[in-house]
């Protein structure tokens, strides 16, 4: 009984370690598309100026981390 739970412990360990690989890949991935949709509403409708990169940066921040947040609540220890 003890040999199967030592065996299950590391392949737990490396589930866990893919997920938050995972997690940090689709932060950037998520804050990236915002800064350029950010910059893409700047240049096409603000005369070049910030607002909407500043905006959209934020917005692409925050959803990230709700995401994180969700989905480091689903991992079990």
């Amino acid at each position: 009984m003890d040999k199967n739970n030592k065996d299950r412990k590391p392949k737990k360990q490396l589930k866990n370690a893919a997920v938050l690989t995972g997690i940090g890949l689709q932060m950037g991935v998520t804050i990236y598309l915002f800064v350029i949709l950010g910059k893409w509403l700047d240049t096409n409708y603000n005369d070049g100026e910030k607002l909407y990169i500043i905006i959209m940066t934020l917005l692409g921040v925050a959803i990230s981390l709700y995401a994180v947040l969700k989905q480091v609540n689903r991992i079990e220890y």
